[in-house]
This record gives structure tokens, sequence and C-alpha cells, in this order.
């Protein structure tokens, strides 16, 4: 089963849904979880009917900040939506021959008294569940100053704190693939963060 995680920085982009079907195709995807889409509600139930996929899930978004949107071909996955918010959904998916597992998508809120919300609520899912569990999306937040380009330095409590939270579900960094640094805020390549 194929999976792409994408935090697109926006879903009203022209070509949007052209890279979509092009991924879709490509990849002979299952899911597609699109992160940072800036887009909630009816515009994004709206745009997520006109993709190659017949099951979605849309959060909403608090102004532009996150919007999440989890796409699957319900031919191939079944999911079972468990619950969500504008940061973050909850699902199990089961598919043929697999077990069940369960999929939580975030986008973190960057001011920390939120994120500390998020990581209680994580912490509410994990208790409820005994299945595999990914974590799939953006925590804003950061661990060493060499995951990220620029700006200030990363503060080190904050970082211990979200470093708790990481060992506290035992989650893994599987990496990345690609640039390193790839947001650009309209800088110079050279200057990506």
């Amino acid at each position: 089963m194929n999976i792409l995680i994408w935090n697109c920085w926006g879903a009203l982009n022209a070509t949007f849904k052209n890279v979509v079907i092009d991924l879709v195709q490509l990849h002979s995807l299952a899911i597609m979880i699109v992160i940072e889409t800036k887009v909630g509600d009816n515009r994004a139930k709206e745009i997520a009917s006109q993709l190659p996929f017949d099951g979605a899930i849309v959060s909403s978004t608090i102004g532009l900040i996150c919007g999440l949107w989890l796409l699957w071909d319900s031919s191939r996955v079944e999911i079972a939506k468990l619950s969500y918010t504008e940061h973050e959904i909850h699902v199990t998916i089961s598919c043929s021959h697999t077990q069940p597992w369960l999929l939580s998508i975030v986008c973190a809120n960057p001011r920390y008294a939120e994120q500390r919300l998020l990581w209680e609520n994580l912490s509410t899912v994990a208790s409820f569940h005994s299945f595999p569990w990914v974590i799939a999306g953006d925590f804003n937040e950061v661990l060493l100053n060499e995951d990220k380009f620029g700006g200030r330095n990363v503060n080190i409590n904050r970082a211990l704190k979200f470093q708790k939270c990481l060992n506290n579900y035992k989650m893994i960094d599987i990496g990345f693939s690609g640039p390193r640094y790839t947001l650009s805020n309209l800088r110079p390549l050279s200057q990506l963060i």
C-alpha cells in the first residue's frame, strides 16, 4: 500500500489538482495525506471531491493556519474516523490480510501552549488502543539546530519537552527523502529553511 504525505502549503494553487492526479497515477496511491492546505470546511470538501479518491476527512482551519486532509481509495483501504480537530486527525486503517493500525495526522500550532494540548490529545489516543501506530505531519517543533536553517537557536527547554513527548509515545523519526530544507518563503533556493 502506497501512502504519500505532502506538506503542500496551500491547496488553492491552480496546479494542485493536476499534481495530485499525477502523483496518484505515478505512485498508485491508496492514501494521500495533505497538510497545511490552508483550506478547510466546505471549500476543502469541494476540492477534495474533485480528486481521484472516494474517501476524505478534512479538518477546519484557523484562518490560514494548518488544514489537514486525509484522502483514500475505499476499494483498497477501510478507514474509520476516531476523532479530529483543526490540528489532528485520528483514524484506524484496515486493508485485506493485514492487522488494523492507527494513523494520527498532526499539524501543530507553533505556539507552545497549543502544542501541549496536542501532546495531551496524543496521550489520550495512546491510552485507548494497542494497534501499531503511525504519527505523521508537522509538529512545528525542532530538537536540534541542525533540523533548521537560520533564525533563532533552538529553545533547549522546549526541545527537551518535545523529546519527552516523542519518548512517551515511543516515536521514531524515519527521516525524509529529498532536500533537507524545503520551505522557501519566497527566498532564493540557497536560503531554504
